[in-house]
């Protein structure tokens, strides 16, 4: 199918000029979008749509769709070589919802190629830069360019640099909630299968959630009260009888979080923080601020208790190859016949085969991080590695999610015959990320040259926090708590069983007013 033209948007270019401010503001319209975006580069292209016309629940409020999402008024290109010219002609059921309820898309988001990455390097468009700044009005020649994170970091700075109230994600395994942590705004993955990925390119089917950031928590609820519906065109969508199920098992504890009292009371709540969730690589300034958000949380009358994951040591390495086996299965399709980049193969080439001539195209339109986790998730599927690899990687998907069924005391609506402990915990609190923000010139210059920061391990290692998560399909919230060491911003996390998105998000609102 050729790609058709592309209309009603405006596609942008970097900048060396940066915005100057840390401040959230008003969302802009029409150039003033420009302006804003040109020296974050959060927004690959940009809507001239002026309002949609609705006035649903969400009339007003201005939301950027990240570049891996359809539309079918902007291109969508997983911000890579091979869809650079390529425009969807349906709109995913998440923007659909949205705009059926009112609210004004203001255009799409960079975002690492095809969602693979940690710190919104690897993406056609350039990388992200954090908009956060320590101090306010900083020259541009001042500015100190660090990343928004990734893969989700052109939504995470596009709220951030105030270019819109709130922005879809997608997140496989930390790609929403580490660049919310890293540019001080909310990011929100939602239980597995809660919020529709039909109209998602996808990179990891059995992992990958949209996630929602906004400025509060408030705006993010907002959000995912209106996309959190079924949808029967998405195999893996969560049936209505099972979401139904899951808010019986856990309406009994939303009363303890959504006491209206001031000062906010919250007797009864049981918050438990993960021993394994504090590696040697832990930035011990983080620990600082998750100690004071734990002390006003205990305050407030919620009780607090350590527990243990054990099986989350392993969750990165069985991670990895899940993600990389599923990525080459779904990436195949891009063969740039149907759709995308074609690249004809040099005179002499051997095209006998159509997979000599697809080579040439892929390897011309794909970047090296997802050319990398191809090959290495093809080697997973193969017969040799097939056992020790990728089942062994299931087998210890299940050990979290066991894991974590032992530690919450609500029931697993998944399950057939749940039976959680007495002595459980309501939500789990950890940090959201290692570090704050890591400066980019380096890595960028360094990533797109091929050199050795392109091919180092400290990227793969900013997922160890949001990972185990993922693998076991729970909701998991990052909320700005506090700034580090360097003035950054530090963000905790909030996850909770499946299903328990409203507790998560009500936990967080909680936090969000006493922090």
């Amino acid at each position: 199918m050729r790609p058709r033209p592309i209309t009603r948007c405006q596609r942008l270019f970097r900048s060396s000029s940066t915005t100057s401010s840390s401040a959230l503001r008003t969302p802009p319209i029409g150039s003033d979008v420009e302006a804003l975006n040109a020296g974050v580069n959060a927004l690959t292209s940009v809507s001239s749509e002026r309002s949609t016309g609705g006035y649903g629940q969400l009339h007003g409020l201005s939301i950027a769709i990240k570049d891996n999402i359809c539309t079918s008024s902007l291109p969508t290109t997983c911000s890579s070589a091979i869809l650079q010219q390529y425009q969807s002609p349906f709109d995913a059921t998440v923007v659909r919802l949205l705009r059926d309820a009112g609210a004004h898309i203001v255009g799409k988001t960079n975002c690492d190629e095809f969602g693979m990455g940690s710190l919104n390097l690897n993406s056609v468009h350039g990388p992200v830069i954090n908009p956060f700044q320590t101090a306010p009005n900083v020259p541009a020649a001042q500015m100190e360019h660090r990343s928004a994170g990734g893969s989700s970091g052109g939504s995470a700075a596009s709220v951030a640099a105030g270019i819109c109230d709130a922005a879809l994600g997608t997140d496989t395994g930390g790609s929403v909630r580490l660049p919310a942590s890293y540019c001080g705004v909310v990011g929100l993955k939602p239980s597995y299968g809660i919020i529709s990925r039909w109209g998602v390119i996808s990179f990891a089917d059995s992992l990958d959630c949209v996630g929602i950031l906004g400025k509060s928590v408030g705006i993010v609820k907002r959000v995912f009260d209106t996309v959190a519906t079924y949808d029967p065109r998405d195999p893996t969508a969560a049936t209505p009888d099972l979401r139904e199920r899951a808010c019986q098992f856990n309406s009994p504890f939303l009363s303890v979080t959504t006491s209206t009292h001031q000062p906010r009371s919250l007797e009864g709540l049981r918050i438990g923080v993960p021993i394994e969730y504090f590696p040697s690589e832990l930035d011990p300034s983080i620990v600082d601020v998750l100690r004071t958000v734990l002390r006003r949380l205990g305050e407030a009358g919620a009780a607090l208790t350590s527990v243990t994951v054990p099986a989350t040591q392993y969750t990165l390495s069985a991670y990895y190859v899940i993600a990389s086996a599923e990525a080459s299965s779904n990436l195949a399709r891009f063969d740039s016949v149907r759709y995308g980049l074609r690249t004809a193969p040099p005179p002499g080439a051997n095209t006998s085969k159509s997979s000599d001539v697809f080579a040439h195209s892929r390897c011309a339109g794909l970047g090296k991080e997802v050319q990398k986790r191809i090959l290495l998730g093809t080697y997973a599927l193969t017969a040799d590695a097939f056992d020790n690899y990728f089942l062994q990687a299931q087998r210890i998907r299940g050990h979290v999610r066991r894991d974590f069924d032992r530690v919450f005391r609500h029931p697993c609506a998944l399950l057939e015959r749940p039976f959680p402990p007495e002595d459980g915990v309501d939500v789990l609190l950890h940090p959201s990320a290692i570090r704050t923000a890591p400066p980019l010139d380096r890595r960028a210059q360094e990533s797109h040259s091929g050199g050795k920061a392109a091919l180092g391990l400290s990227e793969y290692l900013q997922d160890i926090m949001t990972v185990p998560a993922s693998l076991a399909g729970l909701p998991a919230l990052s909320i700005p708590a506090g700034t580090g060491a360097d003035r950054w911003p530090v963000g905790v996390s909030v996850v909770g069983q499946w299903g328990c998105d409203n507790l998560v998000m009500h936990v967080g609102k909680a936090i969000e007013e006493l922090c």
